[in-house]
């Protein structure tokens, strides 16, 4: 090669460089089941015990009305990655492994783990993946570089087998300990001359919830906490009263670890060019209406108080689209974008995470590529103009019951229809009634409103082609 080739090549090169050091990394922390009530800040008295967490949202922006379009595991992470409905991209439901093993997310859907990846980051996942147990499924053929974890989405607390350099290895000691372990690894020992994109996704709080550290159940040991419904029918108020201590316990561990995550970019000198975003994968219930669990919830009552079974609703269920299912605890600290201490409460998704990273990093969506999310960009500078707040969400479980749930939800208004059951149908007036006791779909005076949602909701599912349209 002639020596001025070589010398514009080594410019070049030089010239990419410093860009790819100029743009943040990106650490995206997401938890499994962390409900929005589960962070220290939180707007109403909550039992939360999350001082790390909560330093984490106060440097940067609170989010509190961040939601997830589908309320359970692998859609609701099926979306994240593609900015698509889980219609869309054939994740409907969590993925069972005992009745389908064989399905996960189609690798050819490009996500934004591999639109970073294009743009010259170093990406690694450590953690739950839980979109496809197959070699074909596996995170390194969707965009990660690097991955540790586990393929499934349901293993223990304590002592697990996790995949290690393409391995499945069994760890000693606590699940969150050990994936953030692992995540600081990563961190030390990424190339240093480009970005790096971690994700990592904590098992924790998903049940079963203990064991913990010691010191994550002390604050909780004594509690006798105020529950949300104490006066529905037939509520297990010990029962509730005891899972609240041992989710708000596996919270705090996540909480203990993050420090670690957190302290180690500050020693290291990154986190003053790092992106750091905080959410989780769907909401949960804790007594709240008489239930626990998620989108696919389960009734927390006394045998003789638990609704008749229907012919798709078994008596221990109660499928739902509430707002502790869908709402997910969200920050973003953006070093020279977010102000610390700002909270913004317009309503944003999970859809929206995509072209974020894609203007982060400077990458390019695939031609034809079609994002359903909006850029948070102008949103978290002040500079989005009409921001719409209307949300949009389905879920059509299969494994405990069978439904065809859409949910359509403004600042004052949630429709609920579910078009497999049509007479578990839903409006809730969230200004009146915020914790969606009363559901008024029946009474004249809202016909209007449930016309126009209920127009609104059609729209939408004809925009995507939702398979549950009538």
């Amino acid at each position: 090669m002639p020596k001025n080739h070589q010398l514009i090549l080594l410019i070049l090169l030089s010239i990419t460089s410093v860009l790819q050091a100029e743009r943040p990394n990106v650490v995206f922390i997401m938890t499994d089941d962390q409900a929005p009530w589960a962070i220290g800040l939180y707007d109403k008295p909550t039992h939360a015990n999350t001082p790390n967490l909560d330093k984490l949202f106060r440097a940067g922006t609170y989010l509190p009305n961040t939601f997830v379009v589908t309320p359970v595991c692998s859609p609701s992470r099926a979306s994240l990655a593609t900015s698509r409905y889980g219609t869309e991209v054939g994740v409907t439901e969590w993925l069972n492994p005992r009745v389908e093993a064989d399905h996960g997310l189609d690798p050819s859907t490009q996500t934004w783990y591999e639109v970073m990846q294009n743009a010259g980051y170093f990406t690694g996942l450590v953690g739950k993946w839980h979109l496809g147990l197959l070699d074909k499924y596996h995170p390194t053929k969707t965009g990660f570089d690097y991955f540790m974890g586990h393929r499934g989405g349901g293993w223990s607390p304590v002592n697990p087998t996790l995949e290690v350099d393409g391995q499945n290895k069994k760890i000693d000691g606590l699940t969150t300990d050990i994936l953030t372990d692992h995540a600081i690894s990563f961190i030390e020992n990424r190339p240093d001359n480009q970005p790096f994109l971690l994700v990592l996704h904590y098992r924790a709080p998903h049940a079963r919830w203990l064991p913990v550290a010691p010191e994550d159940m002390k604050p909780f040991e004594k509690l006798d906490p105020k529950l949300p419904s104490p006066d529905f029918e037939g509520l297990d108020v010990q029962r509730v009263k005891r899972f609240t201590r041992e989710y708000l316990a596996s919270t705090r561990g996540v909480d203990r670890n993050v420090g670690r995550l957190l302290e180690t970019l500050d020693k290291s000198g990154l986190r003053e060019n790092t992106v750091i975003v905080f959410t989780s994968d769907h909401g949960y219930n804790m007594g709240h209406n008489g239930i626990w669990h998620k989108g696919n919830g389960h009734w927390i009552l006394k045998k003789d108080s638990l609704p008749l079974a229907t012919e798709n609703i078994p008596a221990g269920q109660r499928p739902n689209m509430y707002d502790n299912s869908l709402r997910v605890p969200t920050c973003v600290v953006w070093p020279g974008v977010t102000k610390p201490g700002t909270r913004i409460d317009s309503s944003v998704t999970n859809l929206d995470w995509y072209p974020t990273m894609q203007a982060i990093a400077g990458g390019s969506i695939a031609e034809k590529k079609i994002v359903r999310g909006r850029d948070l960009s102008p949103l978290l500078t002040g500079s989005a103009d009409g921001w719409d707040d209307e949300v949009f969400a389905q879920y059509s479980t299969r494994h405990q019951s069978t439904t065809h749930m859409r949910c359509y939800r403004t600042s004052q208004w949630k429709l609920v229809r579910d078009f497999n059951n049509p007479q578990r149908d839903e409006l809730f007036n969230l200004i009146a009634d915020p914790s969606e006791t009363t559901n008024v779909i029946d009474q004249q005076q809202y016909q209007a409103i449930v016309a126009l949602l209920h127009a609104k909701l059609l729209s939408k599912m004809k925009e995507i082609n939702d398979p549950a349209l009538p």
